[in-house]
């Protein structure tokens, strides 16, 4: 094929109309000049160059540069992206990836894009390959530089994959800090070796640039964040979920495999309750154990946006699985996809999530793979999802890893009560460390003591700092725990539970009357007494809401239907016969009385359950009405 044909004049002159101003021609002019006089080029040579323009202009305001492999190794071999960026007007996206950029070429670029105001977005991720380390900061601080000269507004910032570890987040700190990262909607730093250390540069930088940004009047609303595999670890993802915290707009958390444990994950479930607009939540391939998996589980209820979950290969086990049911019972109504695989769930727990999703229209995938299931668990999980005419959703369950010998379990609970206890000593271990260094005295009276020392600097945010036994309970309710709460649990309840909103104290009310025993005096009166503290203060209100408890609890008993689609609550007979014990309190309006007997008087399957705890219940609120 010679370059004068027809059909590739065409196509070149076609593609030739597109790049006209953008990108420079002069090769091109050159080889086609001579095809002209009867030079003739090998097709493969055509299909090469033609392929070449295709990727040089990708759309309205970008030049792209994407995949061509190219060694820039100094300022002359980056000519022509130099030329090109000065000749683009309006230029607001630069593609670099999959080239290799050394210090020289990057000052060179950089002194290009110093006059491109414009200027929004960087997509640089995968440009140092084959760099020293020692070069790569170098390189981000002239091209970070030069976009702080231009006034550029960044949206886009993508440096992913580039091995440049804590101090690759230094060549950008100064970046991230100024004006130019003011508007920055998407931050990809995905596979980049931070470590613990860049992971507290990258958040204190953010926390100072929504700083700077709130008092011009503009906070920086970071909408995109992705950091996996960068081995953030636990202090890395707490420093992180301070800057998350204080934003409050991340739309996407994207943070899998960076070694994060529990004291991490219960940090982030803290700030992402402070992100409403939050609609993906990735943190696939960290640990969460039961705590971690616990205190996501009640952030989650926090949530009404979240579209995507996935929480695979992070250890979730089967009480953890149970308290994110529960979170799915109780809110993420547009949730698309879950992700629970390899997370040693037993079959109740697994049956407990796909119960949980029955009602949610959006959903697309439930993932549960991998867990402990065995054969008949996952045929009784297929069955289910089947009556739900769901069991398009429910993805494969090849890789189960069958039923878990009950000595396995309790070997699990040890192992990770052991982790928990090194990981507190450590912590311990480097906090005595930094008092050392601060006073010899102060650390010498520590040693004296018993008890753990104050949380570090990087402890998880106030939020995080509650009673984690009183939250454990609350998500997954038992005597024993309630128990375990101690003399003071009625007060620590108390506390725990937001009395001002009324969902969540019919919530609580029905969480702790589930573990009455009426045949067990300890816990009957570890009950009552928990009730009672909740309930008092919720009454003594000035601005309580009593009627709209009384009609939420009927809700949530299966008594009166919700026009939200509420899911009741499996009625047993703790709920009626701590209700019985409340309406004979003092605390409890009397104007209440007779709408409750009304409703208890009607015949409803919900109760069929209790009927006798129903009868007493009757009758004692017919004694407590008022004569007529």
């Amino acid at each position: 094929m010679t370059l004068n044909s027809p059909a590739l004049r065409k196509r070149s002159a076609g593609r030739t109309r597109r790049l006209t101003t953008q990108v420079p021609t002069s090769n091109l002019e050159n080889r086609i000049e001579n095809s002209r006089t009867g030079v003739r080029m090998a097709s493969d040579d055509v299909a090469q160059l033609a392929d070449s323009l295709a990727k040089t202009q990708v759309g309205e305001g970008e030049l792209s540069y994407k995949g061509q492999g190219l060694k820039l190794n100094d300022a002359q071999s980056a000519e022509e992206i130099v030329k090109a960026i000065q000749e683009f007007k309006g230029l607001q996206a630069l593609r670099l990836e999959g080239n290799t950029v050394g210090v020289e070429a990057a000052q060179a670029i950089a002194k290009a894009l110093e006059h491109k105001s414009d200027f929004q977005c960087c997509y640089w991720s995968d440009m140092f390959t084959g760099r020293l380390r020692s070069e790569i900061p170098p390189a981000l601080n002239s091209l970070g530089a030069a976009l702080i000269t231009a006034g550029a507004r960044l949206k886009v910032l993508d440096l992913s994959d580039n091995a440049f570890g804590p101090d690759g987040v230094k060549g950008i700190e100064k970046l991230l800090k100024s004006t130019a990262c003011h508007t920055l909607q998407e931050l990809r730093l995905n596979n980049c070796g931070m470590g613990v250390g860049g992971g507290k540069i990258l958040a204190a930088a953010l926390a100072e640039c929504h700083k700077k940004s709130s008092e011009l009047g503009a906070p920086l609303s970071l909408k995109v964040f992705i950091a996996g595999r960068n081995r953030l670890e636990n202090d890395g993802a707490t420093a992180l979920a301070q800057a998350f915290q204080l934003m409050g707009s991340l739309e996407e958390i994207h943070m899998p495999q960076n070694g994060i444990n529990h004291p991490g994950v219960t940090a982030l479930a803290s700030a992402v309750q402070h992100n409403a607009q939050l609609r993906v939540l990735n943190l696939n391939d960290n640990t969460f154990t039961k705590k971690g998996a616990i205190a996501m589980a009640q952030a989650l209820k926090h949530l009404r946006s979240v579209q995507v979950i996935n929480f695979g290969d992070c250890l979730v086990r089967s009480e953890g699985a149970i308290a994110i049911a529960e979170a799915l019972t109780d809110g993420l109504p547009i949730l698309k996809e879950l992700n629970l695989s390899f997370g040693e769930i037993t079959e109740e727990a697994a049956l407990a999530v796909a119960k949980a999703v029955e009602r949610k229209d959006q959903l697309e995938k439930l993932d549960l793979n991998g867990n402990c299931l065995g054969e008949e668990g996952c045929q009784n999980l297929r069955e289910l999802m089947q009556n739900m005419n769901m069991e398009d959703m429910l993805g494969s369950l090849s890789d189960d890893e069958g039923e878990p010998e009950e000595d396995d379990d309790e070997d699990d609970d040890e192992e990770e009560e052991e982790e928990e206890d090194e990981e507190e000593e450590e912590e311990d271990d480097e906090e005595d460390e930094e008092d050392e260094d601060i006073d010899e005295e102060e650390e010498n009276e520590e040693e004296g003591e018993d008890e753990p020392s104050k949380p570090s600097q990087m402890s998880t945010p106030p939020s995080a700092s509650r009673p984690p036994d009183v939250s454990s309970f609350l998500c997954f309710p038992s005597p024993d725990k309630l128990l375990r709460l101690g003399n003071k649990r009625a007060e620590l309840i108390q506390q725990q539970v937001d009395v001002a909103d009324v969902g969540k104290t019919v919530e609580a009310f029905l969480k702790i009357s589930s573990v009455y025993k009426e045949d067990d005096p300890e816990v009957k009166t570890a009950v009552l007494e928990s009730i009672d503290a909740v309930l008092r203060k919720m009454f003594s209100l000035p601005s309580a809401q009593t009627f709209s408890f009384i009609s939420s609890l009927l809700v949530m008993l299966g008594l009166l239907k919700s026009e939200d689609k509420v899911k009741p609550v499996a009625v047993v007979a703790g709920h009626l016969q701590c209700l019985e014990h409340a309406v004979k309190q003092d605390y409890f309006p009397r104007e209440h009385i007779a709408v409750l007997h009304a409703f208890m008087a009607r015949p409803n399957k919900s109760l069929e359950t209790c009927v006798s705890a129903r009868d007493s219940l009757r009758s004692t609120l017919q004694s407590l009405q008022p004569e007529s």
